[in-house]
């Protein structure tokens, strides 16, 4: 856990809300805006916030992370959860009024998590840059894959297959696992390489198994054939033609959650994701 402090409590604290459309999350998002409207210690705005409270899933606190990427130093998130369970908010839709009263009582602490940083060099010359929250994959659209791995400048191996998934430890349960990969836990700083459906018999060759690349060692594919690639950033899918290379690396930034009392353990999280109650 990594504790900062946001909050000058001499100034009322600035609350973005961000809902996705459903009737629930809509609902949700008229009530917090009701009380924050009338609250002195609370100030609602979409510009420059200290906390930003996502409504409904994961994917929209993905979209929250992603609207705010340029401001992580100082912003903090809470997710309110209004349909399955998810990893990234601590509270239900019923729970409205025990956020409003954690909130009043913050004292600015916060939950850290590392972030994947992606860039993106092009045949000619191009240079996108982004970040990852959960993971960023990487896929040929014609053709097998063909792409040399490269970890802490060492090559690694020459892969073929559909694809290459990088995660973070908070993404590792997400399409990570249904790749196979391993569960990490959110605080240790490490990335995850999983390869999507890699070609192994007595020709090719590969590691088979994902990889657990810690902090100081970067990560860089090289596609070894032109042609037009699908690259994923979190909940954004992009096509570019002819990638000269894709490098991984782990953020200077972090993303930082709202340490309330309601912030659930991980392993919760992941219990009750995917086991349930467990028998007595």
């Amino acid at each position: 856990m990594t504790q900062m402090n946001y909050t000058d409590k001499k100034k009322p604290t600035r609350v973005a809300i961000i809902s996705n459309g459903k009737y629930q999350s809509k609902r949700i998002a008229g009530k917090l805006f009701a009380i924050f409207k009338d609250a002195d210690n609370f100030y609602l705005t979409k510009r420059d916030p200290d906390v930003v409270i996502s409504i409904g899933g994961d994917g929209m606190l993905l979209s929250a992370f992603h609207m705010y990427e340029k401001a992580l130093d100082h912003v903090r998130f809470v997710g309110i959860h209004t349909g399955h369970l998810g990893f990234y908010t601590d509270y239900r839709d019923f729970e409205v009024d025990k956020l409003i009263e954690n909130l009043r009582q913050d004292k600015g602490e916060s939950i850290s998590y590392p972030i994947v940083k992606v860039k993106i060099t092009l045949a000619d010359g191009r240079v996108i840059k982004g970040r990852a929250l959960n993971e960023s994959t990487i896929k040929r659209i014609e053709k097998t894959m063909v792409a040399d791995v490269v970890i802490n400048k060492v090559k690694f191996e020459r892969f073929r297959g559909d694809g290459l998934s990088v995660s973070t430890p908070t993404g590792s349960t997400a399409y990570n696992k249904s790749l196979g990969g391993a569960i990490l836990h959110p605080t240790i700083e490490a990335l995850q390489l999983t390869e999507i459906s890699s070609l192994n018999n007595r020709v090719y060759r590969t590691i088979g198994s994902s990889l657990i690349i810690p902090r100081k060692d970067a990560i860089e594919v090289v596609p070894k054939r032109l042609g037009v690639y699908t690259i994923s950033i979190d909940n954004k899918t992009m096509q570019y033609r002819n990638v000269k290379k894709i490098e991984y690396s782990i953020d200077s930034k972090k993303i930082h959650f709202v340490a309330t009392p309601s912030h659930t353990s991980f392993w919760e999280r992941v219990m009750d994701a995917f086991i349930g109650e467990c028998d007595s």
